[in-house]
């Protein structure tokens, strides 16, 4: 009997990979940590189904953590498939090191047991940022890793996690990987895609100059599970829906919530000045670091991504863009008056 072992599953699109996995009938076990929460992933699951609370009831928790491997492995026992999307995401210097040390031991845990305990399957949830850089044309899946990579330590953790999942594919794990673009859905509003909604909402007026692929979190699911059940091995997937420059994807957000429009570009002098005064902010007052140098360098940054391989091996046709803002836009006004208090 097909069990599948879900790991991130409080996150965004572990989340959502719950609810449509659960749908299907499919036996789900979901790694948490000791002190996670699970609300979030009710309030996903009542986004989309009447029946949520049944829907969440058919989900097996296991406590745990990534670098325990005690607990992973006892979490692991009869699994079939594996569907690892947890990682720490930040751009903040000050967690770079932790960052790559816990996403890239974790994903060799991962990977290790996987291959102890014989896995039929394993889907690893990279990211576009593990990819190679390339500003002159669309970036692939065969875009190599290059000097111009590495301005984050989240694309190092993650191009280094990716390395652990290639190795274990020579030791004979069939793996496929995912590389999704920003991910775009409803959610938790203070984190990923969600806390662009909850800047909107606030008003801004500066805007940047470079651009990214943009994916709808609900295609990211649907390309996981079409690899996992097709007889792709040892592949990597772009997802990335359209490629937007920053300042047409603030629009579409800022439209979708009718917020006044951004209208005044933020060059590299006055990024370079947001992100020091930002910095200063938070060591006067000790509280978050929220416009990091890493941001400031990524929001000037123009990446382009071509997505033909994964529309071509399995016939994914992606939402738009637009559709996926005007969705997810419907579930924050819904949620406005909880997450803005």
């Amino acid at each position: 009997m097909k069990t599948v072992f879900v790991t991130g599953g409080t996150g965004l699109i572990g989340a959502h990979l719950l609810y449509d996995l659960v749908s299907r009938g499919v036996s789900v076990r979901a790694l948490k940590r000791k002190n996670s929460r699970t609300d979030e992933v009710k309030k996903i699951f009542a986004y989309y189904s009447p029946a949520s609370e049944e829907l969440f009831s058919k989900i097996q928790w296991a406590e745990g953590d990534l670098l325990d491997i005690g607990s992973l492995a006892d979490a692991m026992e009869g699994i079939t498939h594996i569907y690892h999307c947890a990682a720490k995401v930040s751009l903040n210097p000050s967690h770079g090191k932790k960052m790559i040390r816990n996403n890239t031991e974790g994903t060799a845990n991962m990977v290790n047991l996987a291959l102890d305990k014989k896995i039929q399957k394993f889907c690893h949830v990279s990211s576009v940022a593990a990819l190679g850089v390339d500003f002159e044309k669309e970036i692939t899946e065969e875009t190599s890793w290059n000097d111009k990579s590495n301005f984050s330590a989240y694309a190092i953790s993650k191009y280094l996690s990716e390395n652990e999942v290639w190795r274990a594919s020579q030791e004979g794990l069939n793996t496929v990987i995912v590389n999704p673009a920003i991910v775009i859905g409803p959610g938790n509003w203070r984190r990923s895609s969600g806390d662009i909604f909850i800047t909107a909402n606030r008003g801004l007026r500066w805007y940047t100059a470079g651009g990214i692929g943009y994916v709808d979190v609900r295609d990211v699911v649907k390309a996981m599970i079409r690899l996992m059940e097709s007889s792709i091995t040892n592949e990597k997937f772009i997802l990335s829906s359209q490629n937007l420059k920053y300042r047409e994807f603030m629009e579409l957000v800022f439209s979708s919530i009718s917020k006044p429009l951004p209208n005044k570009k933020a060059g590299k002098f006055i990024l370079s000045l947001a992100w020091r005064f930002d910095k200063f902010r938070s060591a006067l007052t000790g509280s978050r670091h929220i416009l990091t140098k890493e941001i400031a360098t990524y929001s000037q940054l123009e990446l382009r991504y071509q997505n033909n391989k994964v529309r071509s091996s399995i016939d994914m046709a992606f939402i738009p863009v637009s559709q996926s803002i005007q969705d997810t836009a419907v579930h924050f006004k819904t949620d406005f008056n909880t997450y803005t208090k």
